[in-house]
């Protein structure tokens, strides 16, 4: 896969659009250096950093970059975070979370996509921990506890698994919603106590689902 001076001057440009809305430079900064197109299928390499969710496999969708950049600003990430992402899809939220320092682990229901966008984040060196799962239940095989806990796919509702696996003092960014969701964040009080959530407006995300598929 190659990085030409055309895309990075397209990825150039879609940064300074984004710029006007995301003041989280380390949200900005990251999101230059990933190479969207890397993950997209080829036939939609022209289309990479134009502000729109994209198709890719399983009926999936890689969402638009505003919305990455968004969701991501909301995380207030620093280095070293142990960050739960719920929906790995093509992996470029992911790669935006490593980039910025934080240590990932991430699920992904459709098998399909798991086999293809695992072997691509190890080949592109961003050291993710990628799971075949359901992310209504998290990681239930592990005793850890998350500082940050991001989902990017439309959700009914909060499931209390990822609640109870944040750890306190965390954060929690998920869309909340049916064909619409709000945008929320939840914050976690030193004793453990998840406070009523921030709202940030409405979105349009593919629906969480439970279950994984074989």
């Amino acid at each position: 896969m190659q990085d030409t001076f055309l895309q990075q001057g397209l990825r150039r440009k879609m940064v300074d659009d984004l710029s006007r809305n995301i003041s989280d430079q380390k949200v900005l900064d990251a999101m230059m250096k990933v190479p969207r197109h890397f993950f997209l299928d080829p036939t939609l390499e022209s289309h990479a950093y134009s502000d729109r969710p994209l198709p890719i496999l399983c009926g999936q969708t890689i969402s638009q970059p505003s919305t990455v950049a968004f969701q991501t600003q909301l995380l207030e990430l620093q280095p070293g975070m142990k960050v739960l992402e719920i929906g790995t899809g093509s992996g470029y939220q992911t790669a935006v979370l490593c980039t910025m320092g934080a240590k990932v682990w991430s699920i992904e229901r459709q098998k399909a996509l798991y086999d293809k966008t695992k072997p691509l984040l190890a080949s592109l060196n961003y050291r993710a921990h990628c799971f075949l799962g359901d992310g209504y239940k998290g990681l239930t095989d592990t005793d850890y506890l998350f500082d940050r806990i991001l989902i990017t796919c439309g959700a009914p509702y909060l499931p209390q698994p990822l609640a109870d696996q944040l750890k306190p003092g965390g954060i929690l960014v998920i869309p909340v919603g049916n064909e619409e969701q709000e945008m929320l964040r939840y914050h976690k009080d030193a004793e453990g106590v998840m406070q009523p959530p921030e709202t940030f407006g409405n979105f349009r995300f593919v629906p969480m689902l439970g279950g994984r598929q074989f």
